[in-house]
């Protein structure tokens, strides 16, 4: 195995390892915002309790975060050194503005940390929370601009000895794929940060919990995850309609679309036979394709037959997409289940078998999101750079990578675990109702 091999190995241990902590970084603190705010409305400790509680959690995953960050920044320069002498001048300053919005995240957070209790008036504290969704939502909006840019690259041009002139950073970052992928990372962030705030609830309630701390945390993290589930639903069909356009590839291999026509079928599950491409035992919904691509029953989608076959993403991307698309689907229908039993007056959100269906969300959100990663880098291959540059012409040709990868692997398991052990002492025998409870003893 070569140094391209271990090289693609190692930069996709470390997305999907960091990823899980990144998506918690940027979504948690909408969650903490949200309680803290309407504790101070209603004057009710338990959400003023919720707040306190996940922020200590959110530390942690903010520690992980930055280390497993750093490594992918110093990975870039390492693994994929062509890649960067090529492009670097043009993607620098999305890097250097998510390194300077963490630094924004990371101030502010230190305030809200410090400050609890510090203001007569506690809405000054709630304000500086503010800052910190901004700065973690920004790093999340910069770095996934890098990523746009490999898939549609702009604000550059090539002369004729292939070095890079007229660079035009603000045309990088802007990018035809920014608006789409921008926006179904930041809302599948948040989506994923309520919903692993909301199994946790569910776990605690299914333990024998009853205190109604657990039903206000998860009646708050359900009707914000039913709105962010709709919310990532329509901006993945925004991202179908990108991919028609300008990643047609993608799309066409992600739907096993062999053929352009008008009124193409949309192909969901089903197997492939890799010899004949033959498309078995799949469910064809009529001309959805075209609806989904185009916006238009009869509109033509291009298939694979219009694109040499060199250039054909992995086909098995088809799974992925399967797959990612069914979780979300369940994500909507839970949280609509929870939501429509709680409204009817003989309902019961909290009957144990919606309660199993949200605990069963949250790890199925971290599931999806990381298909819609590999989804996403895989769907782009062989490029690295769409259209410019191939994978195996960026890569590093040092001989010690396999090395690296074992030595990364180690310290991401190394990292694993002591947040795990970090996190569960942090809550070990300090439930929330007896935090409610030395809490009120000291109001009154």
């Amino acid at each position: 195995m070569d140094s391209v091999f271990w090289s693609r190995m190692l930069t996709e241990e470390t997305l999907a390892f960091h990823i899980i902590w990144a998506a918690i970084g940027v979504g948690v603190p909408i969650f903490i915002s949200l309680a803290e705010f309407i504790g101070i409305q209603k004057k009710d400790v338990h959400y003023t309790m919720m707040a306190k509680r996940w922020t200590r959690g959110f530390v942690i995953t903010v520690a992980v975060g930055v280390v497993t960050g750093t490594c992918i920044g110093v990975l870039l320069s390492l693994l994929w050194p062509t890649f960067m002498q090529l492009v670097g001048n043009v993607i620098s300053l999305p890097l250097f503005l998510e390194t300077f919005a963490f630094f924004f995240e990371a101030i502010f957070l230190g305030i809200y940390l410090y400050t609890w209790d510090r203001f007569k008036n506690p809405y000054w504290h709630w304000l500086t929370s503010i800052p910190v969704i901004i700065g973690s939502t920004l790093s999340a909006v910069f770095i996934t601009t890098v990523n746009s840019f490999m898939n549609t690259p702009a604000g550059f041009k090539l002369d004729a000895a292939g070095k890079v002139i007229d660079i035009d950073p603000i045309g990088a970052m802007l990018n035809p794929a920014t608006p789409s992928k921008v926006g179904h990372v930041v809302s599948s962030s948040y989506l994923i940060s309520g919903l692993l705030l909301a199994g946790l609830a569910a776990f605690f309630i299914l333990r024998g919990r009853q205190h109604i701390y657990y039903k206000k945390a998860l009646k708050l993290t359900m009707v914000t995850t039913f709105i962010l589930s709709i919310t990532t639903i329509l901006m993945g069909d925004i991202s179908a309609k990108f991919l028609a356009e300008h990643q047609p590839a993608k799309l066409a291999a992600a739907e096993w679309h062999f053929e352009t026509k008008e009124g193409a079928p949309l192909v969901l599950f089903g197997s492939l036979d890799p010899k004949t491409n033959e498309v078995k035992y799949a469910i064809e919904i009529p001309k959805a394709l075209s609806i989904l691509a185009t916006n238009n029953p009869n509109g033509t989608v291009i298939g694979l037959d219009s694109i040499p076959k060199n250039l054909w993403p992995p086909l098995y991307i088809h799974y992925l997409f399967d797959t990612k698309v069914s979780i979300g689907f369940y994500l909507l229908f839970i949280t609509a289940v929870f939501l429509i039993l709680w409204m009817w007056k003989k309902g019961n959100p909290f009957h144990p078998i919606v309660l199993c269906g949200v605990v069963i969300a949250a790890p199925l959100s971290f599931i999806a999101m990381e298909l819609g990663w590999v989804f996403a880098e895989a769907g782009r291959l062989p490029w690295i750079i769409t259209g410019i540059m191939k994978v195996g012409e960026a890569a590093t040709t040092a001989a010690n990578v396999k090395l690296m990868y074992f030595l990364f692997s180690g310290l991401y398991l190394l990292l694993a675990i002591v947040a795990c052990i970090v996190l569960y002492r942090l809550f070990k025998g300090k439930p929330a109702e007896a935090e409610l409870k030395a809490f009120e003893g000291g109001i009154s």
